[in-house]
């Protein structure tokens, strides 16, 4: 087999189908947040405003968690020296863990080296070693946990989207004695819709299963604490596992479980990506810390950032530019095209300065190709403006429809 070759017409494929993705190459600007300076290709740069960071609320750049970061390195260096299981447990990391064991109000908590990883490793983990059990996923789970139940090899159900009558129906077709678990998410991060969590509760609990809740999306961002949207909506206790990540609105790098002792040890005791995998550098468990106690202590700032949200959607309405409506902070600016996407995108950032990756296929559907823009508090009113003026620009280059009043 001629691989060049192969790889080749696969990386051709992708162009054509305006698919292929490409990374622009940015520096994050400490103190000035969302701006960063955008290095091109032929060396030179210039400034933009970042439209799509996780990093919701900045605490990427907060005061509090850079010094956080900078005294854990000065007091402990910079890597954790390998596995928890080989090179020891640093304090920072037991820390953290009763960080967040509290934020949701659970017995404890493991972290790991990613949401990605941390879903991966705890659905893979507990639907491989609970004999006979079967899983229940929603149609829109994130891939790292359609990764972690395929990891299993469980028998498995895929209910429609946020649909707790579908769950209920096909719950109530297996064996009543089976072991079940239910793995579903708060804010699904493409729609930004939220999902239904005391019906799911409510059908689950019936059928007797583990309730597992992705809130990678949601932590730092809903509840008076930041627990996420179980925490607003006062259903945490109903929840076995509560998942979430620590690169988002907490803005440092990480995932966790929590749930019962019990369980949190299980998963420690049973997980290859937990055992076998480099433990997280003190220095980011020492900010995530201080990040998680901030944002505890501090609701204004996810009111604030809701009112940015607000803000957002009203100008784009003004513009007649389509966005998705939903209840999260997640503003998809609907396009349609995979190619127009694109370049619009690319206009934006080399024109406009202003950066928001297209989101194509196979993140989306196709025909669904949309722009996922987060608003953060620290877009000024001056950056919403120039932002909906843009795509009001690009709107009419491209012929594309304008949302109805």
């Amino acid at each position: 087999m001629n691989f060049e070759q192969h790889f080749d017409t696969a990386l051709a494929g992708l162009h054509e189908a305006g698919n292929y993705r490409v990374f622009a190459e940015l520096e994050r600007k400490r103190g000035s947040f969302p701006r960063a300076t955008r290095y091109r290709e032929d060396g030179s740069t210039h400034d933009v405003t970042v439209w799509c960071s996780n990093d919701y609320l900045g605490m990427g750049q907060h005061p509090e968690v850079v010094a956080a970061m900078h005294d854990a390195i000065e007091r402990c260096g910079t890597g954790a020296g390998g596995t928890r299981n080989i090179s020891g447990t640093n304090h920072g990391h037991v820390r953290l863990e009763r960080e967040l064991a509290d934020l949701h109000g659970k017995d404890a908590a493991l972290i790991f080296t990613s949401g990605y990883v941390s879903n991966w490793a705890a659905l893979g983990t507990l639907l491989a070693k609970i004999p006979g059990i079967i899983c229940y996923t929603d149609a829109l789970n994130h891939a790292s946990m359609i990764e972690g139940i395929r990891h299993s090899r469980c028998e498995k159900r895929i209910f429609k989207h946020n649909d707790w009558r579908d769950l209920d129906r096909l719950m109530a077709a297996d064996d009543p004695a089976a072991p079940k678990l239910v793995a579903f998410e708060s804010v699904y991060s493409m729609d930004g819709d939220i999902a239904p969590i005391a019906e799911i509760c409510d059908v689950a609990d019936k059928h007797g299963a583990l309730k597992y809740i992705d809130e990678v999306h949601a932590v730092g961002m809903y509840g008076p604490r930041g627990g996420g949207v179980a925490e607003r909506e006062g259903l945490m206790d109903r929840i076995d596992v509560i998942e979430g990540t620590l690169g988002k609105a907490f803005g440092v790098m990480g995932g966790y479980i929590t749930g019962s002792r019990n369980l949190v040890d299980f998963v420690r005791s049973f997980a290859s990506g937990f055992i076998f995998t480099t433990a997280l550098p003190p220095a980011l468990a020492a900010g995530a810390v201080a990040s998680i106690r901030h944002l505890k202590a501090h609701d204004e700032k996810r009111q604030a950032h809701q009112e940015a949200v607000r803000k957002v959607r009203a100008a784009l309405d003004r513009q007649g530019i389509p966005h998705m409506q939903n209840p999260s902070h997640i503003v998809p600016v609907m396009v349609g095209d995979a190619a127009k996407c694109k370049w619009i995108s690319d206009i934006l950032l080399e024109d406009y300065g202003i950066y928001v990756q297209p989101i194509n296929y196979p993140t989306v559907p196709v025909g669904t190709e949309r722009l996922r823009i987060t608003p953060t508090p620290f877009h000024t009113d001056a950056d919403i403006a120039h932002l909906s003026g843009a795509l009001c620009d690009l709107w009419s280059q491209c012929a594309l429809a304008r949302a109805v009043a």
